[in-house]
Protein backbone atom coordinates (compact mmCIF):
# COMPACT_ATOMS: atom_id res chain seq x y z
CA UNK A 1 0.00 0.00 0.00
CA UNK A 2 3.10 2.47 -0.23
CA UNK A 3 2.77 5.42 -3.05
CA UNK A 4 2.90 3.88 -6.65
CA UNK A 5 6.47 4.49 -7.95
CA UNK A 6 6.73 7.60 -11.01
CA UNK A 7 6.22 5.62 -14.64
CA UNK A 8 5.18 6.51 -17.63
CA UNK A 9 1.27 8.44 -16.70
CA UNK A 10 -1.75 6.25 -17.48
CA UNK A 11 -5.37 7.78 -17.83
CA UNK A 12 -6.48 7.18 -14.27
CA UNK A 13 -3.43 7.18 -12.12
CA UNK A 14 -3.21 8.67 -8.91
CA UNK A 15 -0.85 12.57 -8.78
CA UNK A 16 2.39 11.61 -7.86
CA UNK A 17 3.86 12.94 -4.14
CA UNK A 18 3.91 16.69 -4.16
CA UNK A 19 0.42 17.28 -6.04
CA UNK A 20 -1.60 18.84 -3.11
CA UNK A 21 -5.24 19.66 -3.20
CA UNK A 22 -7.01 21.33 -0.69
CA UNK A 23 -10.97 20.57 0.12
CA UNK A 24 -12.53 23.50 2.26
CA UNK A 25 -15.80 23.34 3.99
CA UNK A 26 -16.69 19.75 4.41
CA UNK A 27 -19.13 17.64 7.07
CA UNK A 28 -17.48 14.93 7.66
CA UNK A 29 -17.88 11.14 8.48
CA UNK A 30 -14.62 10.10 9.02
CA UNK A 31 -15.47 6.23 10.19
CA UNK A 32 -13.75 6.96 13.45
CA UNK A 33 -16.63 6.68 15.46
CA UNK A 34 -16.52 10.07 15.82
CA UNK A 35 -19.51 12.52 15.20
CA UNK A 36 -19.85 14.49 11.99
CA UNK A 37 -17.42 17.15 11.42
CA UNK A 38 -18.69 20.34 9.96
CA UNK A 39 -16.16 23.29 8.67
CA UNK A 40 -13.70 20.67 8.37
CA UNK A 41 -10.85 21.06 5.62
CA UNK A 42 -8.88 17.89 4.11
CA UNK A 43 -5.25 18.16 2.48
CA UNK A 44 -4.27 15.26 -0.26
CA UNK A 45 -0.99 15.11 -1.04
CA UNK A 46 -0.17 12.72 -4.03
CA UNK A 47 -2.15 9.29 -2.82
CA UNK A 48 -2.06 10.26 0.73
CA UNK A 49 -3.94 12.30 3.16
CA UNK A 50 -2.04 15.01 4.75
CA UNK A 51 -3.92 16.34 7.37
CA UNK A 52 -7.64 16.89 8.32
CA UNK A 53 -8.37 19.89 10.12
CA UNK A 54 -10.84 22.45 10.77
CA UNK A 55 -11.65 25.52 8.43
CA UNK A 56 -10.13 27.76 10.36
CA UNK A 57 -6.45 26.21 11.56
CA UNK A 58 -3.71 27.06 9.70
CA UNK A 59 -2.55 24.88 6.08
CA UNK A 60 0.26 23.22 6.17
CA UNK A 61 3.06 25.34 4.74
CA UNK A 62 3.20 23.37 1.49
CA UNK A 63 -0.73 23.51 1.15
CA UNK A 64 -0.76 27.51 0.94
CA UNK A 65 -0.87 27.65 -2.31
CA UNK A 66 -2.01 24.58 -3.25
CA UNK A 67 -5.69 24.10 -5.60
CA UNK A 68 -8.39 24.91 -3.62
CA UNK A 69 -11.88 22.66 -3.53
CA UNK A 70 -14.83 24.36 -1.81
CA UNK A 71 -17.42 21.66 -1.09
CA UNK A 72 -20.13 24.31 0.81
CA UNK A 73 -20.53 22.02 3.61
CA UNK A 74 -20.79 18.86 1.45
CA UNK A 75 -20.97 15.60 2.96
CA UNK A 76 -17.47 13.43 3.10
CA UNK A 77 -17.44 9.62 4.02
CA UNK A 78 -14.59 7.12 3.78
CA UNK A 79 -14.50 5.69 0.14
CA UNK A 80 -17.01 2.49 0.36
CA UNK A 81 -15.49 -1.01 0.54
CA UNK A 82 -18.01 -3.77 -1.12
CA UNK A 83 -16.49 -7.28 0.77
CA UNK A 84 -17.62 -9.69 -1.55
CA UNK A 85 -17.51 -9.49 -5.27
CA UNK A 86 -16.89 -12.01 -8.30
CA UNK A 87 -15.24 -10.07 -11.01
CA UNK A 88 -14.36 -13.28 -13.45
CA UNK A 89 -16.69 -16.41 -12.94
CA UNK A 90 -16.59 -16.64 -16.22
CA UNK A 91 -13.91 -14.57 -16.93
CA UNK A 92 -15.32 -11.48 -19.05
CA UNK A 93 -12.82 -8.51 -19.55
CA UNK A 94 -15.50 -6.00 -20.70
CA UNK A 95 -18.06 -6.86 -18.13
CA UNK A 96 -15.61 -6.68 -15.71
CA UNK A 97 -14.18 -3.47 -16.44
CA UNK A 98 -17.43 -1.90 -16.12
CA UNK A 99 -18.50 -3.05 -13.31
CA UNK A 100 -15.31 -1.69 -11.65
CA UNK A 101 -16.30 1.76 -13.74
CA UNK A 102 -19.39 1.93 -11.79
CA UNK A 103 -18.45 0.77 -8.74
CA UNK A 104 -15.45 3.68 -8.35
CA UNK A 105 -17.39 6.24 -9.73
CA UNK A 106 -20.21 5.86 -7.43
CA UNK A 107 -17.72 5.94 -4.21
CA UNK A 108 -16.35 2.52 -3.87
CA UNK A 109 -12.75 2.38 -3.61
CA UNK A 110 -11.93 -0.98 -2.49
CA UNK A 111 -12.93 -4.82 -3.32
CA UNK A 112 -12.85 -8.43 -1.90
CA UNK A 113 -12.92 -10.43 -4.55
CA UNK A 114 -13.84 -13.72 -3.28
CA UNK A 115 -12.20 -16.65 -5.59
CA UNK A 116 -12.19 -16.28 -9.22
CA UNK A 117 -9.84 -17.06 -12.11
CA UNK A 118 -6.95 -15.37 -10.61
CA UNK A 119 -5.01 -15.34 -14.04
CA UNK A 120 -8.03 -12.68 -14.67
CA UNK A 121 -8.57 -11.03 -11.31
CA UNK A 122 -4.90 -10.21 -10.66
CA UNK A 123 -4.28 -8.29 -14.46
CA UNK A 124 -7.58 -6.24 -13.37
CA UNK A 125 -5.93 -5.28 -10.02
CA UNK A 126 -2.66 -4.57 -11.68
CA UNK A 127 -4.49 -2.34 -13.97
CA UNK A 128 -6.50 -0.54 -11.47
CA UNK A 129 -3.90 0.21 -9.03
CA UNK A 130 -1.66 1.89 -11.86
CA UNK A 131 -4.28 3.68 -13.82
CA UNK A 132 -4.79 1.54 -16.94
CA UNK A 133 -8.88 1.37 -16.71
CA UNK A 134 -11.29 3.16 -13.93
CA UNK A 135 -11.72 0.91 -10.60
CA UNK A 136 -11.34 0.47 -6.79
CA UNK A 137 -8.62 -1.64 -5.20
CA UNK A 138 -9.06 -4.93 -5.69
CA UNK A 139 -7.81 -7.67 -2.71
CA UNK A 140 -8.75 -11.44 -3.47
CA UNK A 141 -8.42 -14.54 -2.43
CA UNK A 142 -7.67 -18.11 -3.87
CA UNK A 143 -9.90 -20.99 -2.48
CA UNK A 144 -9.39 -24.15 -1.07
CA UNK A 145 -12.18 -26.84 -0.54
CA UNK A 146 -12.66 -30.67 -0.49
CA UNK A 147 -12.24 -32.52 -3.48
CA UNK A 148 -15.71 -33.44 -3.79
CA UNK A 149 -16.58 -29.74 -4.61
CA UNK A 150 -14.85 -29.65 -7.97
CA UNK A 151 -17.29 -31.40 -10.00
CA UNK A 152 -19.19 -27.38 -9.20
CA UNK A 153 -19.32 -26.47 -13.32
CA UNK A 154 -17.76 -22.82 -11.72
CA UNK A 155 -14.28 -24.35 -10.96
CA UNK A 156 -14.50 -25.12 -14.18
CA UNK A 157 -15.19 -21.76 -15.72
CA UNK A 158 -12.33 -20.40 -13.37
CA UNK A 159 -9.46 -22.81 -14.44
CA UNK A 160 -9.92 -23.21 -18.55
CA UNK A 161 -6.88 -24.79 -19.59
CA UNK A 162 -5.94 -26.59 -16.40
CA UNK A 163 -7.52 -29.02 -14.04
CA UNK A 164 -10.03 -27.36 -11.30
CA UNK A 165 -8.55 -28.20 -7.75
CA UNK A 166 -4.85 -28.55 -9.45
CA UNK A 167 -4.54 -24.65 -9.76
CA UNK A 168 -3.27 -22.37 -7.59
CA UNK A 169 -6.00 -20.26 -6.90
CA UNK A 170 -7.64 -23.00 -6.41
CA UNK A 171 -6.90 -26.25 -4.82
CA UNK A 172 -8.21 -29.71 -3.62
CA UNK A 173 -7.49 -29.73 0.09
CA UNK A 174 -6.84 -33.72 0.74
CA UNK A 175 -5.39 -35.49 4.54
CA UNK A 176 -2.05 -35.63 1.83
CA UNK A 177 -1.94 -32.12 1.35
CA UNK A 178 1.45 -30.43 2.31
CA UNK A 179 -0.24 -26.92 3.52
CA UNK A 180 3.22 -25.14 3.81
CA UNK A 181 3.23 -25.53 0.40
CA UNK A 182 -0.40 -24.99 -0.54
CA UNK A 183 -0.40 -22.09 1.15
CA UNK A 184 2.53 -20.96 -0.74
CA UNK A 185 1.29 -21.53 -4.15
CA UNK A 186 -1.81 -19.65 -2.99
CA UNK A 187 0.75 -16.50 -1.73
CA UNK A 188 2.27 -16.59 -5.23
CA UNK A 189 -0.88 -15.93 -7.05
CA UNK A 190 -0.31 -12.34 -4.64
CA UNK A 191 -3.99 -13.80 -3.26
CA UNK A 192 -4.14 -11.42 0.16
CA UNK A 193 -6.08 -14.40 1.71
CA UNK A 194 -7.22 -18.12 0.93
CA UNK A 195 -11.27 -18.48 1.12
CA UNK A 196 -11.83 -21.82 2.38
CA UNK A 197 -15.62 -22.90 0.62
CA UNK A 198 -16.79 -26.39 1.15
CA UNK A 199 -16.19 -30.18 1.90
CA UNK A 200 -13.68 -29.41 4.27
CA UNK A 201 -14.11 -30.87 8.20
CA UNK A 202 -13.11 -28.99 11.33
CA UNK A 203 -9.82 -30.21 11.58
CA UNK A 204 -8.94 -29.31 8.05
CA UNK A 205 -10.26 -25.67 8.16
CA UNK A 206 -8.18 -25.12 11.81
CA UNK A 207 -5.03 -26.47 9.94
CA UNK A 208 -5.21 -24.47 6.86
CA UNK A 209 -6.28 -21.38 8.80
CA UNK A 210 -2.81 -22.09 10.86
CA UNK A 211 -0.73 -22.29 8.20
CA UNK A 212 -2.15 -19.07 6.18
CA UNK A 213 -1.63 -16.93 9.51
CA UNK A 214 1.80 -18.52 9.86
CA UNK A 215 2.91 -17.22 5.84
CA UNK A 216 0.95 -14.13 6.91
CA UNK A 217 -2.10 -14.38 4.74
CA UNK A 218 -5.60 -13.79 6.05
CA UNK A 219 -8.81 -16.77 5.59
CA UNK A 220 -12.09 -15.46 4.34
CA UNK A 221 -14.23 -18.85 5.39
CA UNK A 222 -18.23 -19.76 4.15
CA UNK A 223 -19.62 -19.54 7.48
CA UNK A 224 -20.68 -23.19 7.05
CA UNK A 225 -18.09 -25.25 5.42
CA UNK A 226 -19.65 -28.35 5.48
CA UNK A 227 -18.96 -30.89 7.72
CA UNK A 228 -17.46 -28.34 9.54
CA UNK A 229 -20.02 -26.21 11.18
CA UNK A 230 -20.45 -22.44 12.10
CA UNK A 231 -18.71 -22.96 15.89
CA UNK A 232 -15.97 -25.33 14.51
CA UNK A 233 -15.33 -22.20 11.44
CA UNK A 234 -14.91 -19.64 14.03
CA UNK A 235 -13.11 -21.50 16.55
CA UNK A 236 -10.26 -22.62 13.53
CA UNK A 237 -9.81 -18.54 13.82
CA UNK A 238 -10.40 -17.27 10.69
CA UNK A 239 -10.62 -13.64 9.80
CA UNK A 240 -14.31 -13.65 8.49
CA UNK A 241 -17.04 -15.68 7.55
CA UNK A 242 -19.70 -14.86 4.70
CA UNK A 243 -23.11 -15.50 3.93
CA UNK A 244 -25.03 -15.11 7.17
CA UNK A 245 -28.02 -17.32 5.98
CA UNK A 246 -25.55 -20.02 6.31
CA UNK A 247 -24.93 -19.52 10.17
CA UNK A 248 -28.78 -21.04 10.66
CA UNK A 249 -26.68 -24.60 10.81
CA UNK A 250 -25.10 -23.59 14.33
CA UNK A 251 -26.37 -26.96 15.90
CA UNK A 252 -28.10 -28.18 12.96
CA UNK A 253 -30.08 -31.62 13.92
CA UNK A 254 -29.23 -33.16 10.76
CA UNK A 255 -25.34 -34.47 9.56
CA UNK A 256 -23.80 -31.82 7.70
CA UNK A 257 -22.23 -33.26 5.21
CA UNK A 258 -21.83 -31.95 1.81
CA UNK A 259 -22.10 -28.43 0.64
CA UNK A 260 -24.52 -29.58 -1.81
CA UNK A 261 -26.58 -31.15 0.33
CA UNK A 262 -27.36 -29.39 2.94
CA UNK A 263 -30.11 -30.11 5.60
CA UNK A 264 -33.46 -27.70 5.24
CA UNK A 265 -33.32 -24.74 7.68
CA UNK A 266 -36.24 -24.24 10.18
CA UNK A 267 -36.66 -20.85 9.58
CA UNK A 268 -39.14 -20.54 12.18
CA UNK A 269 -36.38 -20.88 14.81
CA UNK A 270 -34.80 -17.79 13.79
CA UNK A 271 -37.63 -15.60 13.26
CA UNK A 272 -37.97 -13.76 17.00
CA UNK A 273 -34.32 -12.61 16.12
CA UNK A 274 -33.28 -14.11 19.57
CA UNK A 275 -31.97 -17.48 18.25
CA UNK A 276 -30.07 -18.95 21.48
CA UNK A 277 -28.43 -21.50 19.12
CA UNK A 278 -26.74 -18.33 17.68
CA UNK A 279 -25.97 -16.17 21.49
CA UNK A 280 -22.81 -18.17 22.12
CA UNK A 281 -21.40 -18.00 18.47
CA UNK A 282 -22.08 -14.57 18.28
CA UNK A 283 -20.65 -13.67 21.39
CA UNK A 284 -17.01 -15.62 20.22
CA UNK A 285 -17.10 -14.03 17.09
CA UNK A 286 -16.78 -10.83 18.64
CA UNK A 287 -14.30 -11.81 21.38
CA UNK A 288 -12.24 -12.98 18.72
CA UNK A 289 -12.80 -10.19 16.66
CA UNK A 290 -14.20 -12.67 13.57
CA UNK A 291 -16.26 -10.46 11.09
CA UNK A 292 -19.44 -11.14 9.31
CA UNK A 293 -19.83 -10.86 5.31
CA UNK A 294 -23.72 -11.28 5.73
CA UNK A 295 -24.56 -10.49 2.11
CA UNK A 296 -27.76 -10.05 3.56
CA UNK A 297 -29.80 -8.73 0.48
CA UNK A 298 -28.51 -11.05 -2.40
CA UNK A 299 -31.87 -13.38 -2.03
CA UNK A 300 -33.63 -10.38 -3.01
CA UNK A 301 -32.36 -10.45 -6.49
CA UNK A 302 -34.11 -11.83 -9.57
CA UNK A 303 -31.87 -14.82 -10.21
CA UNK A 304 -31.91 -16.72 -6.55
CA UNK A 305 -35.74 -16.19 -6.60
CA UNK A 306 -35.64 -17.81 -10.01
CA UNK A 307 -39.23 -18.90 -11.59
CA UNK A 308 -41.19 -21.28 -9.83
CA UNK A 309 -42.96 -21.37 -6.70
CA UNK A 310 -40.45 -23.80 -4.68
CA UNK A 311 -37.29 -20.88 -5.34
CA UNK A 312 -39.85 -18.09 -4.82
CA UNK A 313 -40.36 -19.00 -1.28
CA UNK A 314 -36.97 -20.38 -0.71
CA UNK A 315 -35.71 -17.20 -1.17
CA UNK A 316 -38.18 -15.37 0.42
CA UNK A 317 -37.61 -17.27 3.83
CA UNK A 318 -33.63 -16.85 2.91
CA UNK A 319 -34.31 -12.93 2.96
CA UNK A 320 -36.46 -13.09 5.88
CA UNK A 321 -33.54 -15.39 7.70
CA UNK A 322 -30.74 -12.96 6.68
CA UNK A 323 -32.54 -10.38 8.10
CA UNK A 324 -32.99 -11.67 11.44
CA UNK A 325 -29.86 -13.02 11.96
CA UNK A 326 -27.83 -10.20 10.90
CA UNK A 327 -30.06 -8.19 13.21
CA UNK A 328 -29.28 -10.17 15.86
CA UNK A 329 -25.73 -10.24 15.30
CA UNK A 330 -25.63 -6.41 14.82
CA UNK A 331 -26.88 -6.50 18.58
CA UNK A 332 -24.54 -8.58 19.69
CA UNK A 333 -21.70 -6.52 18.77
CA UNK A 334 -20.20 -8.71 15.75
CA UNK A 335 -18.78 -6.53 12.81
CA UNK A 336 -20.69 -6.34 9.75
CA UNK A 337 -19.12 -5.93 6.70
CA UNK A 338 -21.30 -5.23 3.39
CA UNK A 339 -20.70 -7.84 0.56
CA UNK A 340 -22.82 -8.14 -2.00
CA UNK A 341 -21.85 -11.70 -3.79
CA UNK A 342 -24.01 -9.79 -7.00
CA UNK A 343 -24.29 -6.98 -9.28
CA UNK A 344 -27.00 -4.93 -10.88
CA UNK A 345 -28.08 -5.27 -14.32
CA UNK A 346 -25.23 -3.61 -16.38
CA UNK A 347 -27.56 -0.66 -16.86
CA UNK A 348 -28.34 0.09 -13.39
CA UNK A 349 -26.24 3.48 -12.89
CA UNK A 350 -25.71 2.35 -9.28
CA UNK A 351 -24.20 -0.84 -8.11
CA UNK A 352 -25.76 -3.80 -6.10
CA UNK A 353 -23.86 -2.48 -2.45
CA UNK A 354 -26.29 0.73 -2.72
CA UNK A 355 -28.80 -1.98 -1.89
CA UNK A 356 -26.94 -4.26 0.42
CA UNK A 357 -26.60 -1.19 2.93
CA UNK A 358 -30.20 -0.22 2.11
CA UNK A 359 -31.36 -3.46 3.20
CA UNK A 360 -29.05 -3.00 6.64
CA UNK A 361 -30.62 -0.18 7.57
CA UNK A 362 -34.22 -1.28 6.50
CA UNK A 363 -34.51 -4.89 7.12
CA UNK A 364 -31.63 -5.48 9.93
CA UNK A 365 -32.56 -2.00 11.97
CA UNK A 366 -29.00 -0.71 11.52
CA UNK A 367 -28.51 2.88 12.31
CA UNK A 368 -27.17 4.76 9.21
CA UNK A 369 -24.04 5.81 11.13
CA UNK A 370 -23.29 1.95 12.19
CA UNK A 371 -24.22 1.04 8.00
CA UNK A 372 -21.63 3.54 6.59
CA UNK A 373 -19.34 2.08 9.13
CA UNK A 374 -19.87 -1.56 8.24
CA UNK A 375 -19.12 0.11 4.47
CA UNK A 376 -16.22 1.84 5.44
CA UNK A 377 -13.64 0.74 8.48
CA UNK A 378 -15.29 -2.81 8.62
CA UNK A 379 -14.97 -3.55 5.45
CA UNK A 380 -11.08 -2.58 5.58
CA UNK A 381 -10.57 -4.45 8.41
CA UNK A 382 -12.13 -7.41 6.07
CA UNK A 383 -9.74 -6.83 3.92
CA UNK A 384 -6.62 -6.90 6.05
CA UNK A 385 -6.52 -3.35 4.97
CA UNK A 386 -7.64 -0.85 8.22
CA UNK A 387 -3.87 0.34 8.43
CA UNK A 388 -4.34 1.83 5.12
CA UNK A 389 -8.12 2.98 4.29
CA UNK A 390 -11.34 2.54 5.56
CA UNK A 391 -11.32 6.14 7.77
CA UNK A 392 -10.54 9.92 6.66
CA UNK A 393 -7.27 9.80 8.66
CA UNK A 394 -3.75 11.79 8.17
CA UNK A 395 -1.60 8.65 6.72
CA UNK A 396 -3.65 6.91 5.24
CA UNK A 397 -4.86 6.56 1.32
CA UNK A 398 -6.84 9.85 0.10
CA UNK A 399 -10.16 7.51 -1.07
CA UNK A 400 -13.35 9.27 -0.04
CA UNK A 401 -16.64 10.48 -1.27
CA UNK A 402 -18.33 13.64 -1.75
CA UNK A 403 -22.18 13.49 -1.15
CA UNK A 404 -24.92 16.95 -1.13
CA UNK A 405 -26.67 15.04 1.27
CA UNK A 406 -26.11 14.00 4.47
CA UNK A 407 -26.31 9.21 4.65
CA UNK A 408 -26.35 9.29 8.40
CA UNK A 409 -30.54 10.78 8.07
CA UNK A 410 -31.18 8.46 4.67
CA UNK A 411 -28.64 6.12 3.53
CA UNK A 412 -30.19 6.58 0.14
CA UNK A 413 -28.39 9.76 0.28
CA UNK A 414 -25.30 8.01 -1.01
CA UNK A 415 -27.21 8.62 -4.42
CA UNK A 416 -26.36 12.22 -4.34
CA UNK A 417 -22.76 11.39 -5.03
CA UNK A 418 -20.83 14.48 -6.45
CA UNK A 419 -17.10 13.01 -7.20
CA UNK A 420 -15.09 9.69 -5.47
CA UNK A 421 -11.36 10.60 -4.81
CA UNK A 422 -9.68 7.37 -4.96
CA UNK A 423 -5.94 7.28 -4.17
CA UNK A 424 -5.51 11.06 -4.56
CA UNK A 425 -7.26 11.06 -7.98
CA UNK A 426 -11.24 12.73 -8.43
CA UNK A 427 -13.75 10.34 -10.66
CA UNK A 428 -16.32 12.97 -11.10
CA UNK A 429 -19.93 11.00 -10.97
CA UNK A 430 -21.28 13.81 -13.54
CA UNK A 431 -18.47 12.19 -16.28
CA UNK A 432 -19.79 8.80 -15.36
CA UNK A 433 -23.53 10.15 -15.81
CA UNK A 434 -22.62 11.74 -19.45
CA UNK A 435 -20.93 8.30 -20.59
CA UNK A 436 -22.43 5.06 -18.82
CA UNK A 437 -20.51 2.58 -21.41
Amino acid sequence: MTDLPPGAPTPWAAPPVGTVTVYRGATLFDGTGAPLRPDTTIVTDGSRLHAVIGDGDPLPPHAADAPRVDLDGRFVVPGLIDTHQHLATPPDRPAAEAVLRRLVYSGVTAVRDMADDLRHIGDLARATLVGEIPGPEIRYAALMAGPSFFDDPRTHEVSRGAVPGAVPWMQAVTPDTDLPVAVALARGTHAAAIKVYADLDAATVAAVTAEAHRQGIAVWAHATVFPAAPGEVVAAGVDSVSHVTLLAYEGATEPLTRYKTKPPIGYDRFAAGDAPELTALFAEMRRRGTVLDATASMWTTGELRGDTTESAERAAGNTELAAAVTAQAHRAGVDVCTGTDFETAPGDPFPALYGELAFLADRCGMPAADVLRSATLVGARAAGTEAHMGSVEPGKLADFAVLDENPLQDIRNLRTLRFTVRRGRRFERAEFEKDPR
